[in-house]
């Protein structure tokens, strides 16, 4: 016997549901607009990096992104959080490993027992204290002046995307990939500190959060239309190719996800911002601006401060970014110092 209650639904007319309304693109702010600029990997558990970010100048008018790998505990987050805060009007923030990091027992500040995405989602109530914009919050809007003297505006994505093992050579299977690495004597930390929980893999974990990332960029894209420029900043590579580690170059495994390949094109990007490497550099694919803007651990950029160089000289200007007139775009440009 049917339903009277479903048979009455079905004879009631509904009208078709309307799009929801595009959002509006804000209005610019007062001129002269900003610069953003970029760095990640300032690893904070290194004494001497603490002490370089307490040298951070001051940018009141400018904007930063902070690409991940600040540290690996909530006062780590709150040293540079806070600092970049005084230091400039708006900050974004992406994780990178070494903020999903699990701590021992003995190592433990508040949220340091905490696992996978809890410790993630800790990270990012630390960041939201100090206003500080992450992947979980709305995309921000930036603004430059134009060739003509237009204001231009730019949609900021801070993404984490997180690895899936795929940056590896075609006969090595994903299960074979980690003793791959071995090998060579190269083994990432992550295998033993960063935890996946809920999900069974880190693996795991990524395909969720690259479905999820790639869902609200296609949602948002579809919003503004092609008018609008993104930046893409993320911890790790978009791009395999962008992965040249010659020292230790099974290391790449961690370095990133294939599925984001193509996500520059997909997504409009302008300008893509990575770190992890701790190698910089700057490439274009498609004609577009990828930049690698890590610090490093002291070490490794000990000869920089020999120069002279301190963290404002890392500091790399995304928007508008440098002059590039007369570059040969298919060659990386590698910035050692800066």
């Amino acid at each position: 016997m049917a339903d009277p209650l479903v048979a009455q639904a079905g004879a009631v007319e509904f009208d078709e549901p309307s799009a929801p309304p595009k959002p509006p693109i804000p209005d610019a702010p007062p001129r002269p607009f900003g610069k953003l600029y970029a760095i990640g990997d300032i690893h904070l558990s290194f004494k001497g990096n603490r002490e370089a970010l307490q040298e951070l100048a001051p940018k009141p008018n400018d904007g930063l992104i902070l690409v991940g790998d600040v540290g690996e505990s909530s006062e780590h987050l709150t040293i540079a959080f806070s600092r970049a805060k005084e230091c400039f009007q708006t900050v974004f923030w992406t994780p990178g490993n070494h903020e999903l990091y699990s701590l021992r027992a003995e190592e433990q500040a508040e949220g340091g027992s905490l696992k996978g995405e809890e410790k993630y989602l800790h990270s990012i109530e630390v960041a939201r204290a100090f206003g500080v914009i992450t992947p979980e919050d709305p995309y921000q809007f930036w603004w430059c002046e134009g060739k003509n003297g237009e204001a231009v505006p730019y949609l900021i994505a801070p993404i984490f995307t997180l690895y899936d093992y795929s940056f590896r050579p075609d006969h090595v299977k994903l299960e074979d990939a980690v003793a791959w690495a071995r090998e060579e004597n190269i083994e990432a930390t992550d295998e033993y500190m960063l935890h996946p929980d809920p999900y069974p893999t880190r693996e795991a974990w990524c395909e969720v959060l690259v479905n999820r990332t790639a869902a609200r960029l296609t949602e948002t894209v579809a919003h503004y239309g092609l008018g609008v420029k993104v930046v893409l900043a993320g911890h790790w590579p978009l791009r395999q190719d962008l992965v040249n580690l010659r020292l230790i170059p099974r290391f790449s495994i961690w370095c990133g996800t294939k599925q984001t390949e193509d996500w520059h094109r997909h997504f409009n990007a302008e300008v893509v911002v990575s770190g992890h490497l701790h190698i910089r550099r700057t490439d274009w694919r498609d004609d577009v601006r990828f930049e690698e803007c890590s610090l490093g651990y002291p070490r490794q950029w000990k000869e920089c401060q020999d120069k002279g160089m301190g963290i404002n000289d890392f500091l790399r200007e995304i928007l508008p970014g440098p002059t590039y007139e007369g570059v040969d775009k298919a060659a990386t440009i590698w910035r050692r110092f800066g």
